[in-house]
This record gives C-alpha cells, structure tokens and sequence, in this order.
C-alpha cells in the first residue's frame, strides 16, 4: 500500500447509531418496517465507509441480511458498523443491530447485514482506498470471510450479467 493510502485498523471506522421507534416506523402488529430497518442499517454504514475511505460512499449492494426478531413499538435500537475488509475501491461493511432493554440492561440481536460501498470522489470518479488492518481474533475472522463472500458476488454477478444478455425484451422477474 502506498503512503498516499495507508492502511488503516477497523476501529478507525467504526460507526453506531441509536434510533427510538415511533409509530411511523412500525406496521399494524407495532413492528418495525423492515425496509425501514435496512434504511437505518445504510446509514451506519455509509458512516463506517465514510470514516475509512474518507471520500464519498455510494452503497453498491446489501447482498445479505438476517432478520432475526422483531423491534417494537417504542424499543431502542442500536446499529454498530465497521469495516470488514477494503478492497481497491470497495469495502464490505459489517452492521449488527441490537434492541436495548434499558430495565434488565440486556441487549438483544435483531438482525445483520452485509454492504458493499464505493468511495467516490466529488467529481463521481473512484477512490482507491486503504486497506483495512484487522486487530483482534473477531476482526480477522471477518476479513477472512469478507474475502469469501467477495468471490461468491463475483461469480453471482457474472452468471446474472450473461442471464440479462438472454432475456427478451419482455420483463422477467
């Protein structure tokens, strides 16, 4: 890695974000929305993308995420982000979102994801940016497996790209 883009650790660029659920966010059974959820997970991770490659993040695929409880009417929310790994010019970012019980002083794990961000300058062009240097046992664990899910986007994307050259011109879902 050059001067000009030292790598940096995980910590650096690590983000969180509290969010109290009101009743615009919930449907009918008082649960949150689940598109509202992956609005609040892009956001702390565009903040975690922001920090590490210090241009502009442009969200370029939520390839998974686990819904794994409900968040309620009235629950606090808290999203923590960082950097898996960083690749020339893109970074998968981590986010796990936990519901504190303030009470019981318990935290409970509501979902996680996975993004895939661009860093782009502010004429639109691409960033190269730092690599991502893992510290703990935990991190590196990350970054192995940020590696394997990058080679099975990259494959995923390729059979979807010659499927398009396929398709007739009417729609297929």
């Amino acid at each position: 890695m050059s001067e000009e883009y030292p790598a940096r650790p995980v910590s650096a660029s690590q983000s969180e974000r509290s969010e109290i659920i009101f009743p615009g966010d919930t449907n009918p059974l008082g649960n949150l929305f689940g598109g509202r959820l992956m609005q609040f997970i892009d956001l702390v991770a565009a903040m975690s993308a922001t920090r590490h490659a210090r241009g502009i993040p442009v969200t370029v695929s939520m390839d998974h995420i686990d819904f794994v409880a409900p968040v309620k009417l009235g629950d606090i929310l808290i999203l923590k982000a960082s950097v898996n790994r960083a690749f020339n010019t893109s970074m998968e970012i981590g986010v796990k979102a936990m519901v504190e019980d303030v009470r019981e002083q318990t935290y409970r794990h509501v979902a996680s994801a996975y993004l895939t961000f661009v860093a782009l300058d502010h004429t639109g062009k691409r960033l190269t940016v730092p690599h991502i240097i893992p510290e703990t046992e935990h991190q590196k664990r990350r970054f192995e497996d940020a590696g394997n899910r990058r080679e099975m986007r990259s494959g995923e994307v390729a059979r979807k790209k010659e499927n398009r050259a396929t398709l007739t011109p009417e729609w297929h879902i």
